[in-house]
């Protein structure tokens, strides 16, 4: 029985006509549908651009109430990187919905997918939670010269988002470091003082004169202009090692002087050793040939 009632439906199906008049109903109002998608995508475009424009005047209003209060640099640039990506997920809600998406459909339905976007993207996470983190307990501003302790990046910390650190290096490479990891691990926080300590070893060979060197580098510290003349200096045998006899030298230069004091330091040396006949040891191959007889 069962299976003559599906014969009987399947021929009335394959015996129906199509009714022309659906056809061209359809057809009339498919110009209609148009226009009404056409209207829809400009009104979405329109949206996009004004919210577009709207944006940049908010976050320039932030930058500037913020830059009066006298916030820090960071703290101003995670805000309006957070606030850029805020707005424009309200204007992505509002050109939904001017396709007749639901706000409270799309908001469950976001809501959902944030929870598994939130399993996959952990790290982001802890590189939004370690910005934060950044911000409050600030161990390291705009314009810090810091050390990343894990893998030795170090330089000039340019910017403060809300993932990323940037930093740029003495040869003005961009360095970008995840939050995470910079609130996570030990860092050197290089500009934290006015001054930084200057250490710099050089070896002599076992054969000169040790004191005459010891009192060569103790006049270039007395001769250097920007080494600070009110903290120690020391000069010192820092080390007796297999080819030569180590010197070190200890003094204290402005942070911006660093690089450039110990570049001149170390050029210094090189030509008073010279003058001296101070020697500075190489490494060397002895090599003795035997004759067979």
């Amino acid at each position: 029985m069962l299976i003559q009632a599906l014969d009987v439906e399947l021929q009335d199906v394959i015996n129906q006509e199509i009714q022309p008049g659906l056809i061209e109903e359809m057809l009339k109002k498919l110009p209609e549908q148009i226009l009404k998608f056409g209207l829809k995508v400009i009104f979405a475009i329109l949206i996009f651009v004004i919210g577009s424009k709207l944006i940049g005047i908010i976050r320039k209003i932030i930058k500037k109430s913020l830059t009066r209060a006298g916030s820090d640099a960071g703290v101003i640039q995670f805000l309006d990187s957070f606030t850029k990506i805020s707005l424009y997920i309200l204007v992505i809600f509002l050109i939904a919905g001017g396709f007749g998406v639901d706000a409270t459909s799309a908001a469950a339905v976001l809501g959902s997918a944030g929870v598994a976007i939130g399993l996959a993207l952990q790290g982001s996470l802890s590189n939004l939670a370690g910005g934060i983190l950044i911000l409050i307990l600030k161990p390291f501003r705009v314009g810090d010269y810091i050390i990343e302790d894990n893998k030795k990046n170090e330089g000039t910390v340019s910017e403060i988002q809300i993932f990323y650190t940037k930093l740029i290096t003495p040869d003005d490479k961009v360095i970008v470091l995840p939050n995470g990891a910079l609130a996570n691990n030990s860092l050197t926080n290089v500009t934290t003082t006015d001054n930084r300590r200057l250490d710099i070893t050089v070896g002599i060979d076992y054969s000169s004169d040790l004191q005459l060197a010891k009192q060569i580098l103790k006049a270039i510290l007395e001769e250097e202009n920007s080494v600070i003349k009110e903290l120690d200096q020391n000069v010192f045998v820092d080390a007796l090692g297999n080819s030569a006899v180590i010197l070190g030298i200890r003094c204290y230069v402005k942070n911006e002087d660093y690089l450039a004091t110990k570049w001149h330091i170390l050029e210094t040396i090189k030509y008073k050793f010279e003058e001296n006949n101070i020697q500075i040891p190489y490494q060397k191959m002895d090599i003795h040939m035997i004759s067979e007889s």
